[in-house]
């Protein structure tokens, strides 16, 4: 398996063994665009691996707070109570560049951005470029990414 990311089509495809398309999802990727640096809440480009695979198990809609959960179940009401809020919800995919010095290492590490591919409210609108660096996608087809790939698995992210 392989994914891969086209941030101007705000689309997301699984891609078996052979190159052929398994499953695409729709997903929305930095309101600030595409980047690498640290700080500056862009979608960074080029080859990544799954570094990390989190909250197997949880409920969906589980809030995370620095890749933990908190408790909390996401609902419109708690959108509400806290409207400024980075909602992290469902699974984790947490990405690592693999490319020294462009998203590896130094002010450019996408593992040290904290950037990942996480479930959002449903409220979160797809296919429209609306995050502060990760890519969001819906807690339904997360979970279903999620049982696809494994700690290992390539993403290319192309801008």
């Amino acid at each position: 398996m392989r994914v891969v990311v086209d941030i101007p089509g705000q689309e997301m495809e699984v891609r078996g063994a052979a190159g052929d398309v398994v499953r695409r999802y729709r997903v929305s990727s930095a309101r600030n665009g595409t980047g690498q640096v640290s700080g500056s809440f862009c979608t960074p480009l080029g080859r990544h691996v799954i570094r990390a695979k989190i909250g197997a198990g949880q409920p969906v809609n589980t809030v995370f707070v620095r890749r933990r959960p908190t408790g909390e179940i996401y609902t419109p009401a708690l959108g509400e109570v806290f409207p400024g809020r980075d909602w992290i919800l469902t699974r984790i995919l947490w990405l690592s560049g693999c490319e020294p010095g462009f998203n590896r290492l130094g002010e450019v590490d996408t593992m040290r951005r904290f950037i990942y591919i996480h479930g959002s409210p449903d409220s979160v609108e797809m296919g429209r470029p609306g995050s502060i660096g990760c890519i969001r996608m819906r807690n339904g087809d997360l979970l279903e990414l999620f049982d696809l790939v494994e700690a290992g698995t390539e993403v290319d992210i192309r801008g």
